[in-house]
């Protein structure tokens, strides 16, 4: 349940320190005198003139363009108030040897830690708690003051706090405690791509995932469908109309998008969506990660005759070579019904007859989960019987199994969550964690030892559902809670 709190004063602080609190990247600030925990206010950005060191070397150089950039944006009339915050801690640090894990948690360099010890003889850190508020406030610029007053008192709520009640109690902990960052490497990397994130739709994805990892922010921004899946949705649509060209089109860019490639030119063995294969040519052929040949058959309505699987074959070894038509996993994506003989042909000649409904299920998996569908998984699927219009029941279970895997994960992510909020912990045991796990009503039991890999695969960093502390064996890892695993009905 959200409370009110009634604010009329607001802290004064570098802009780039407020932009780096209201980002999540740090829950510290070093303001100029102690302030009282429990103390609510709002955060005031203000000109980077009040510091002691030039800001190249005030701000760590990961940070530096964040911070040239929260400067540029300063206006020398009015400011802008995005967010409030209430003090939960205020450290006095006067201990030198601490400076060099204080700034590992921050954004400020170890100099500037040091000329500040060297200024006021102490260093009050203060742990704040943020909220964004609903509208900016603007006001005139005010120039001197630790705190100023607001032209308007502001009765703010604590409903769209930057960091959940678990993340930011852990990162309270380290800051406390002075424990190093956990992944230093990642916050470089994070940094390089912010630059990039403003121009590049796939940078600003991939920044949002590594500070979700990091715990700088708890949850994406409500995601934006995949445009593709405009066309994705017409894949059965178009397969089973007679339109055999764009059908043709919808299965190269189908198979592009589940990540197959082709380097290949020449435009009778190709992938390339924009073009097909004409006549004499493949319908579609793929060469990494494994050869793919195949041929498309549009309409519902006409049975697909046994010239369908002859002409793979002849042209698969007029274009390809026995040796790797031989090596390719061959399909026909069709959408009537085979003839008994052309069947018949398919399973001898080992053709996988996919329908169009079941494409389109297997690339919406993939636009909807991006990681869900693994092409050397689903190779084993293509290789082994059945084959003929029966493959297309085997596809249709590879589907339901990772389906069903990402239920599990899901419900594993959910567990965490649901764990810690109950139990108001940081993280949780192993042990502790499989005890809850079967005591639960879940999709699929597993021993300790499944439970943790799953768990050790949602808290890598290119997942980042979960995150992991190492314990002295198996049992001792405890794992946190980073982000939901949503699925789409």
């Amino acid at each position: 349940m959200s409370y009110s709190v009634f604010v009329d004063t607001a802290l004064q602080l570098p802009a780039p320190d407020v932009e780096a609190l209201i980002e999540g990247r740090v829950i510290a600030a070093m303001p100029r005198i102690f302030i009282e925990p429990g103390r609510s206010f709002a955060l005031y950005p203000a000109n980077i003139s009040i510091n002691l060191l030039p800001h190249e070397q005030y701000y760590r150089s990961s940070f530096l363009p964040i911070a040239k950039n929260a400067l540029a944006q300063l206006n020398s009339e009015t400011v802008l108030i995005k967010a409030w915050a209430r003090c939960e801690l205020c450290q006095i640090l006067n201990d030198p040897e601490s400076l060099e894990a204080l700034s590992q948690l921050t954004v400020w360099t170890t100099e500037a830690l040091q000329q500040t010890l060297l200024q006021r003889r102490y260093i009050f850190v203060t742990h704040l708690r943020v909220y964004l508020l609903p509208q900016p406030l603007e006001m005139p610029v005010q120039s001197s003051g630790n705190f100023v007053s607001l032209p308007k008192s502001l009765t703010v709520t604590d409903a769209t706090p930057v960091l959940s009640d678990t993340i930011f109690a852990k990162r309270r902990q380290q800051l406390e405690k002075l424990e190093p960052p956990e992944h230093p490497e990642l916050e470089e990397l994070q940094s390089a791509i912010a630059l990039l994130s403003t121009t590049n739709p796939k940078a600003k994805q991939l920044d949002t995932e590594i500070k979700i990892f990091l715990g700088w922010s708890e949850n994406s921004p409500t995601a934006k469908p995949d445009p593709d899946l405009a066309w994705i949705s017409a894949i059965a649509q178009i397969g089973n109309s007679s339109d055999g060209n764009t059908f043709e089109k919808l299965v190269r860019k189908s198979f592009v998008k589940l990540g197959f490639a082709n380097s290949n030119t020449n435009p009778k063995a190709s992938l390339n969506p924009e073009s097909t294969g004409g006549a004499g040519g493949l319908d579609f052929y793929c060469e990494t990660p494994y050869p793919v040949a195949g041929e498309c058959k549009a309409s519902k309505h006409e049975s697909v005759r046994n010239n369908v699987t002859a002409q793979l074959i002849h042209l698969g070894l007029t274009h390809l070579g026995q040796d790797r038509f031989d090596r390719s996993v061959k399909i026909i994506l069709a959408a009537g019904p085979l003839t008994n003989p052309a069947n018949q042909a398919a399973i001898g000649s080992k053709m996988n007859v996919i329908r169009p409904e079941t494409l389109q299920k297997l690339v919406e998996l993939k636009a909807k989960q991006p990681g869900s569908i693994d092409l050397l998984q689903l190779k084993p699927c293509l290789e082994q019987q059945p084959f003929g219009e029966e493959a297309d029941a085997k596809v249709n279970r590879y589907i339901d199994d990772v389906r069903e895997k990402l239920k599990v994960r899901s419900y594993i992510v959910q567990l965490v969550k649901d764990f810690l909020e109950r139990t108001r912990s940081e993280n949780v045991e192993l042990n502790q964690l499989h005890g809850a796990y079967s005591m639960s009503k879940p999709p699929k039991q597993l021993s300790r030892e499944e439970l943790h890999e799953m768990l050790v695969e949602l808290s890598s960093p290119l997942t980042g559902y979960a995150g992991r502390i190492k314990g002295e064996n198996l049992g001792r890892d405890r794992f946190y809670f980073l982000r939901d695993l949503l699925l789409d009905d």
